[in-house]
């Protein structure tokens, strides 16, 4: 059984030729009707001439083309000019002259190259038409031919403009691929720093940390299989962001939020951190965006923590409010000198950004007492 609901779509599949046809054919069927004979475009003021085997060609090379009309538009309009020189000298005056304009804006519209070489070759093609028109007995004055050339430019202008609007709107659709691959880029990296850095800052420090334990074997063990765990998380986030990036997954994936925090706390705390975590107000029922962004300000924070400030006593805070989530986190100093990787400024950079995206403020300052202070007022009720 034939899907009717499919013909459109299949329709538009086909080649251009194709789809060009059906008014080609039909053009050419409608100027062989005795109906319609006469009644098509005439330059030149000549009698019109009664039908004969001749004006089969001509009505073919007039209508016909048009199947190819933005396949090869230079080709259509050359045989479709033929087709209407014959028409126009011979007097038959059919319905198919009207294909002209047609391939004039066809030529506007879809000619890639030599459009200034086809516009001359044209214009002196029409000139030499009026003079041999004029020859034969034509009663059309030289105005008469200069409106219809004038005519003819407009046709060829309008079909010129729809050009250069698909050219435009061509550019634009460019342009905003280009910027959803950018933003999509950076959402990607954004979260691969977020995913990755804190887990694998921990397992650095950690692992300095081990060197200067090999005199207490029960305390290096823990230490090892803390760096063990740490590593098998970071596996597992790794996954889950993958599964994030992958189109062909169904399944739906939760991303963190505050009430993961204290999950969060403790495995920095595993790594050496003295944290001290306080919640102040009630956690809204839906908050939108702005619980998974508090969640990645209190991550890279700690994060830093461990970076630039490990052994120092590092306080979490965050209040809930009716519109906003306040988030502090800071250190009492600068604290030890472990080895720990190097910062590029990504991780705050791209807080910031998540938390102008919400409309909230972010400053992250180093304190006078060598530690660093991270706020940010993210405003709740947003969807995710």
């Amino acid at each position: 059984m034939i899907d009717y609901r499919r013909v459109p779509d299949l329709w538009r599949r086909c080649d251009v030729t194709v789809r060009d046809f059906p008014f080609a054919l039909l053009l050419f069927v409608a100027s062989l009707l005795p109906a319609f004979h006469g009644f098509g475009t005439q330059l030149g003021g000549l009698a019109t001439r009664p039908f004969d085997a001749l004006t089969v060609g001509a009505v073919a090379l007039e209508g016909l083309p048009l199947a190819v009309r933005r396949r090869w538009p230079a080709v259509c309009l050359a045989l479709v000019s033929i087709g209407f020189a014959l028409d126009q000298l011979r007097g038959y005056h059919e319905v198919a002259g009207t294909a002209l304009p047609i391939a004039l804006m066809s030529v506007g519209a879809h000619l890639e190259r030599w459009r200034r070489v086809t516009a001359v070759v044209f214009s002196l093609g029409f000139v030499s038409l009026a003079v041999a028109l004029d020859r034969l007995g034509g009663t059309e004055k030289a105005d008469g031919f200069a409106l219809f050339y004038v005519s003819l430019i407009i046709v060829w202008a309008v079909g010129s403009w729809l050009r250069s609007a698909r050219a435009a709107e061509a550019e634009q659709r460019l342009r905003v691929a280009e910027a959803t691959r950018t933003a999509e880029r950076t959402r990607i990296a954004r979260e691969l720093h977020d995913v990755v850095t804190h887990h694998v800052t921990a397992m650095v420090v950690q692992a300095e940390a081990a060197r200067y334990l090999t005199a207490a074997p029960d305390r290096l063990d823990a230490t090892l299989s803390t760096i063990t765990d740490t590593g098998r998380r970071a596996i597992a986030d790794l996954r889950h962001l993958l599964d994030l990036l992958n189109p062909d997954h169904d399944t739906q994936i939760d991303t963190p939020s505050v009430g993961d925090l204290h999950t969060l706390v403790e495995q920095t705390r595993q790594a050496g951190q003295p944290v001290e975590f306080t919640e102040e107000g009630t956690r809204a029922e839906s908050a939108g965006s702005a619980e998974f962004v508090a969640y990645r300000v209190v991550q890279e924070a700690l994060t830093n923590a461990l970076k630039y400030a490990h052994g120092s006593r590092t306080m979490v805070h965050l209040c809930y409010g009716e519109k906003e989530i306040i988030v502090r986190v800071g250190t009492d100093g600068p604290g030890s000198r472990t080895a720990s990787p190097g910062g590029s400024g990504r991780g705050l950079d791209g807080l910031r950004e998540r938390v102008d995206a919400l409309g909230g403020e972010f400053s992250a300052d180093r304190q006078a007492n060598g530690g660093f202070l991270v706020r940010a007022r993210i405003p709740a009720g947003n969807p995710r």
